[in-house]
């Protein structure tokens, strides 16, 4: 025998082989479909009996092996059915013919035959045939499985003739000797009864110990089939004892093989070959016997043979007792197969029977889990040498060794036989390779080698597999593919290997393997569809997601000038109607997972936006992206894709890539797609290891108007920094000098596509240590509204006024010699009003670095930064309650113009003025001019200082008003005296309106004295609470000397006006006159001089608010002469409580001409 059945298991042994065969020509089709109806009668219960017949049936058996049929029964074809067309009676006796001539082929082993005729129905003329049955149609034949089912009965009654026949102890009768076919050359001419030799040697009874232990091994076969296990073992058991004392090792290792075969059919009722369905006895004892079955160490203890009948063992002879002491335990079944497989190998024609006992004993194992042990007995299997086989029978071992392994469970050692089987395929000897079955089998090695056809196995975790066999056998599939001629698999599979292989590939294999997919997709382009194949297996699609390697995604938000921004509600922003609670465990996690997807900021339907990738050349070579660009869902989304190329290995490189919302709603971005090598990848970023990202998801609202700023001055190059956090889009610069007013034209253009209809501006001055006083920005957008809605690509402008106003006071050593009686912004001595003092910028005091940071220096830079905030909307947006904000930066650097070193006041010839001293100086490099009001320019040469004096009328502060409401709008006290003083400060340097020029320049602006006088100073420059009015002979006295004549009484009145809240008085005054020598003496001894007519003291009763009161008195003046009088309070009474410059009366000069004649 040498065709062996790699399908062969213990459980075969019981079986009757029936085989089933077409005559004539029948479609494949037809005869598969009634050779299944046939192979479904496999089992069958004998009638008036507990025995069950079992039947295995094969449509192709080499006639060779059944004559090993009496070495084991269950080799020998003893049923015979065959299936023919025929169409015509006169058909019929050819078709007859053939089937005698193919019963001719196993006519020696033959039990019973039948014919099925398929298409004849009643039209043979000859008489009915038991062998025979007709049917009209292959359709119409319901009666298929009763014909088998009769046939097998007759298998059987013929089966336990042969029993009955070799069972029956026939003593005086001559026992044949059985013989395998390589015996019957040894045992041809040997006559055992009569030789002498053979009665010499003794030889005789020896060869009937054989002929009887064979033929008890050939009983025991028959009574394994008959349904008799019982019998089957008693006989395996004295078959075993007689061969093993004759040393008939071939027939006693296939009496142990029977034994194992009976044992494992009694253990295992379920079998062994992994069929469905497990075979079922009948009757009911084998169930309850098989709880008892697995007992180790079960005794080989015959039953007495006179125990045995021709009905096999005698009814009072219990059959439990029969097999457990003839049965093998699990763990002996294993060392008797051993034993009979070392009997087997001394044979070398027994290769055959050796490799089948091998896999029948593998088959065993595995279903005791004994893995360990089966491996033995498998590599065994492949070391047994037999004929030579061609390639076909080469295929089939390897494939059967593959998938014992695989039942093992030694999965890897499966795949190698099983690739193994696949190169055999398309070995070199053979002229038709079979590359559609070698890559069918090597897609069957992947699992045993760790590989499975879906990317996305290759990120969970670590690699699991030898990489390096792995990358082999991708190639093997690349290469079968391709030979199979079908390049798109080609492409998929040579992708994969890229993508799940690339951290094992060297440099050298990265730039081959990329080579070659590049070749495969100019004819191929690799896509993300699924790929079917004949036998229904899909292959999922393999994105790139290593080429290159994304380690960030991170969504974009808009440029701050386009980012939208809502308007605030009445309830605020906060407010949210989901919970009533402030908090709540219940949904803080689904809160917390809806934050880390969803994203704080909103994108603007057809607005370009942006995703950046943080991307990894992992290649040795430059990589080309061709086709990158965005995957969404939720909107309606045009990507902008783009193309770009990583140095090699470039290290974390990012990539920006863009695309435009054309709707409203939540877009989420899943991923990008690349084109790499002629491979198109859709790579999601869920799919993507080790990815970060902040978020895939945002809003997208409705469409805005885009509003795009230019201005009249240059681009700055410093880059304002708001502590807010707001980002400028644009920032200008301009240098101005203190006091300097500039004009900004800012050119507004709609360069979207929605009209602009809403435009709000407002500005804050951004931290500075700098005071500035009045309005820096101010603007009239009047004009401007009026143009809107502006539409797309129109253009509006509009002015703004910089007006830079900072302290011009200075510190007071820069004019140290400048020493003298009077009031300094610093509170020094001020000098005189009629010295002035020019000191050349040159012969100052050099500042250094360090100081020149302080304010208040003469050629200290400040610095004022400001931001123009843009509030605009239109459009959709607009109706949904959103606006942009773009955001302008002025940047002015302040160069100072004139300082005001000191200031004092002197009084003027009336009480109602004063003179303000301010000493001016010139800190530029050019000449300056200075002009108070109308007054004559003051001409300043650059570092010069002069003093400039400038009578005022003084200002009456008390009308300004304090409301209740202005009140409350300081914190305290102090607040209000500061505002209070800011706003003395602005009326009087209103009605100073001091500027300044640089001709040279032509430039002008102001020089302020706000935040410049000294308390003190503004209180001499303020009219008193009470007005004291002197008038001599009816005319007030302030301006210039009153006239009267010597003799002539002078009528002197003093009159009293309360401009105070309060009333006061009354008062009493003293006149004191007294003359003025003009050397600092004052002569008060005017008593012959000067005489009053009446009392020298007057007195003012008490005055009410906004009263009036007035005393009258008169002076008779003797001699002429300038005189001066002096007028004085009584310090008693009411004039103690009130300060003393309440009290300000104007001096009264009154001339004393000679009398007229």
């Amino acid at each position: 025998m040498s065709v062996p059945d790699y399908m062969q298991c213990a459980e075969d042994h019981q079986t009757l082989l029936v085989v089933v065969q077409p005559v004539g020509i029948v479609s494949e089709e037809n005869f598969f479909r009634i050779y299944k109806r046939i192979s479904s009668v496999s089992q069958i219960s004998v009638r008036d009996s507990q025995r069950a017949l079992y039947i295995r049936y094969r449509h192709h058996y080499p006639p060779e092996n059944s004559e090993w049929g009496d070495f084991q029964t269950h080799r020998k074809a003893v049923g015979l059915i065959t299936l023919t067309d025929c169409f015509s009676a006169k058909d019929w006796p050819q078709t007859l013919e053939k089937f005698h001539a193919q019963k001719e082929i196993y006519g020696s082993t033959l039990y019973d035959s039948r014919l099925f005729v398929f298409g004849l129905q009643g039209e043979i003329a000859e008489p009915p045939r038991t062998d025979v049955a007709f049917y009209p149609s292959y359709e119409d034949c319901a009666t298929v499985e009763k014909r088998v089912e009769d046939f097998v009965e007759s298998l059987f009654i013929v089966l336990e003739s042969k029993r009955l026949d070799r069972a029956t102890d026939k003593s005086g009768d001559k026992i044949p000797l059985l013989c395998v076919p390589f015996e019957k050359k040894d045992f041809v001419g040997l006559d055992t009864d009569s030789s002498p030799v053979s009665v010499l040697l003794g030889l005789k009874r020896h060869y009937k110990k054989r002929c009887q232990g064979r033929m008890r091994k050939h009983v025991g076969d028959l009574c394994l089939q008959a349904g008799m296990l019982q019998d089957a073992l008693v006989h395996y058991h004295m078959s075993a004892e007689l061969l093993r004392s004759v040393n008939d090792f071939l027939w006693l290792g296939a009496a142990l093989e029977g034994l194992c075969s009976a044992s494992v059919i009694y253990h295992y009722p379920g079998g062994t070959g992994g069929k469905a369905g497990a075979r079922r006895f009948p009757g009911s004892t084998l169930p309850a016997e098989a709880a008892n079955r697995h007992r180790p160490g079960a005794q080989e203890v015959l039953i007495d043979p006179g125990a045995l009948t021709t009905n096999g063992i005698n009814a009072d002879t219990s059959m439990e007792i029969g097999r457990a002491k003839n049965c093998l335990s699990p763990e002996d079944i294993i060392e008797k197969y051993k034993e009979a497989i070392s009997y087997y190998s001394k044979y070398k024609n027994a290769g055959v029977i050796e490799l089948e006992a091998c896999v029948k004993a593998v088959r065993v194992l595995a279903i005791q889990k004994r893995s360990m042990e089966a491996s033995e007995f498998l590599q065994n299997a492949v070391y047994i040498n037999l004929r030579q086989l061609s390639e076909e029978e080469k295929i089939q071992r390897y494939s059967i060794l593959s998938e014992l392994y695989e039942l093992i469970g030694f999965h890897r050692k499966s795949a190698f036989f099983k690739r193994v089987a696949a190169m055999q395929c398309v070995a070199p000897s053979i002229s038709e390779p079979g590359w559609r079955a070698c890559y069918k089998l090597l897609l069957e090695t992947l699992p045993g080698y760790s590989l499975s056809l879906d990317p996305q196995d290759f990120n969970k975790g670590t690699h699991r597999g030898w990489a390096a066999v792995q990358m082999r056998l991708l190639h093997e599939l690349v290469y079968a593919s391709r030979r199979m001629g079908n390049p798109a698999l080609s492409v998929r599979h040579l992708s994969f290997l890229l993508q799940t292989m690339l951290d094992f590939l060297s440099d050298q294999e990265k730039k081959d393997v990329t080579q070659s997919l590049e070749n495969y997709t100019s004819k191929c382009p690799g896509t993300m569809e699924l790929l079917t194949l004949p036998d229904g297996l899909t292959l999922p699609p393999v994105p790139f997601t290593k080429l290159p390697i994304v380690r960030r995604v991170k969504l974009l938000n808009l440029p701050a000038s386009l980012r939208p921004q809502k308007m605030k509600s009445l309830l605020g922003q906060s407010v949210s109607a989901k919970s009533p609670f402030i908090y709540s465990p219940i949904i803080a996690h689904s809160r917390g997972e809806e934050r880390s997807k969803k994203i704080d900021f909103q994108w603007v339907q057809g607005d370009v936006c942006e995703v950046q990738l943080m991307v990894y050349n992992p290649m040795p070579f430059e990589l080309r992206v061709e086709n990158m660009g965005l995957l969404t869902s939720g909107v309606e989304f045009e990507p902008l894709p783009a193309a770009l190329s990583l140095p090699a290995e470039s290290g974390l490189y990012p990539v920006t890539l863009v695309g435009v919302p054309q709707t409203t709603g939540t877009i989420t971005v899943n991923g990008y797609h690349t084109t790499v090598f002629g491979v198109f990848s859709d790579c999601l970023l869920d799919s993507l290891p080790g990815i970060k990202t902040s978020g895939s998801t945002v809003e997208v609202i409705p469409a805005l108007p885009r509003l795009q700023i230019s201005t009249s001055l240059p681009r700055s190059a410093h880059s304002l920094q708001p502590s807010s956090g707001d980002e400028i889009s644009t920032n200008v610069s301009v240098q101005l000098y203190n006091g300097e007013t500039q004009q900004l034209v800012v050119r507004l253009e709609n360069i979207g596509m929605e009209p602009l209809e809403k435009l709000e501006v407002t500005s804050k001055i951004l931290t500075t240590k700098e005071k500035l006083y009045g309005d820096f920005l101010s603007w009239k957008l009047e004009d401007v509204l009026a143009q809107f809605p502006l539409q797309p690509g129109k253009v509006a402008t509009f002015t703004i006024c910089i007006k830079v106003k900072l302290d011009f006071s200075c510190q007071e050593n820069l004019l140290q010699d400048l020493s003298d009686d009077g009031i300094s912004v610093s509170g020094f001595p001020l000098c005189s009003p009629f010295r002035q003092v020019v000191r050349p910028r040159g012969e100052s005091k050099p500042v250094n670095a360090a100081e020149g940071g302080r304010p208040g220096e003469p050629g200290h830079v400040k610095t004022l930064e400001a931001v123009l905030n843009f509030k605009y909307s239109g459009g959709p947006g607009h109706i949904e309650g959103y606006y942009r904000n773009l955001a302008l930066g002025l940047h002015v650097e302040v160069e100072p113009s004139v300082f005001f070193t000191r200031v004092s006041t002197l009084p003027a010839t009336s009480t109602r003025q004063c003179h303000l001293l301010l000493d001016v100086f010139n800190s530029t490099e050019h000449e300056l001019s200075v002009r108070a009001r109308s007054d004559e320019e003051l001409i300043l040469h650059a570092g010069e200082c002069q003093r400039m004096a400038i009578q005022v009328d003084k200002f009456n502060f008390e009308s300004f008003p304090e409301s209740p409401a202005d009140k409350g709008q300081f914190a305290n006290s102090k607040q209000l005296e500061e505002e209070r003083q800011e706003a003395r400060g602005l009326e009087i340097n209103s009605k100073l309106d001091i500027r300044w020029t640089i001709p040279s320049l032509k430039r002008t602006g102001e020089a302020s004295v706000e935040g410049l006088l000294s308390q003190l100073a503004v209180e001499h420059l303020q009219l008193a609470p009470l007005l004291w009015d002197v008038l001599v002979d009816g005319q007030p006295c302030d301006h210039q000397a009153a006239a009267c004549r010597v003799g002539d009484p002078v009528r002197l009145e003093v009159r009293l006006t309360n401009r105070s809240p309060r009333s006061v008085g009354p008062f009493a005054l003293s006149v004191v006159p007294f003359q003025d020598h003009q050397n600092g003496v004052h002569n008060y001894d005017l008593r012959h001089a000067v005489s009053f007519v009446g009392s020298g003291t007057f007195y003012l009763d008490k005055v009410q608010p906004s009263g009036q009161a007035a005393c009258l008195g008169a002076l008779l003046f003797l001699y002429t002469g300038d005189f001066f009088l002096h007028i004085r309070f009584h310090e008693d009474g009411p004039s103690k409580e009130l300060p003393p410059s309440w009290f300000c009366l104007p001096s009264v000069h009154v001339r004393a001409l000679e009398a007229q004649a």
